[in-house]
């Protein structure tokens, strides 16, 4: 609580500000107009203790491989990537949408017939690129290859 209570910077919203409820655990007014869900601190305790368990070194590793692995099955596919690999990162992967392709209707079929959602682009992308997070457990070979074989099912 020390180091809470001694941030130099505010805390960006009020699910995490953990000082507004020291403040009301001490008896001071409530401040905020709904409790934070408690399943919020419950998976952010679950999400740092999978990190720990697996090592943070294991977990870069694992992120950096299945990006690789994506990209690389791709680009058999003739999808390549919109960002420089170097300016990549190993959880957002935003892809060009290959020519002719409607970028909606994968994208639905992929949802309805396979379960699996990616996100579309934004503003002067949308209909132009695919959002393809591997972030938690879908950062894992065998998640990215079902997204594969659905992909050339769909494509």
């Amino acid at each position: 609580m020390e180091k809470i209570l001694a941030r130099k910077t505010r805390v960006p919203n009020w699910y995490l500000d953990v000082a507004l409820l020291l403040k009301y655990w001490e008896g001071e007014k409530r401040a905020y107009h709904h409790t934070m869900s408690s399943n919020l601190i419950y998976a952010l305790y679950e999400g740092l203790q999978m990190l720990l368990a697996e090592g943070l070194d294991k977990v870069f590793a694992r992120q950096i491989a299945v990006q690789k692995l994506l990209g690389e099955e791709l680009a058999k596919m003739g999808i390549s990537f919109l960002i420089p690999a170097e300016l990549r990162l190993p959880h957002l992967n935003v892809v060009n949408v290959p020519a002719g392709v409607d970028d909606a209707a994968v994208r639905s079929r992929l949802l309805n017939e396979f379960q699996i959602e990616i996100g579309g682009g934004l503003g002067a992308l949308a209909g132009k690129v695919w959002r393809i997070g591997l972030m938690g457990h879908t950062a894992r070979p065998e998640n990215v290859n079902r997204l594969l074989a659905a992909l050339k099912a769909c494509l």
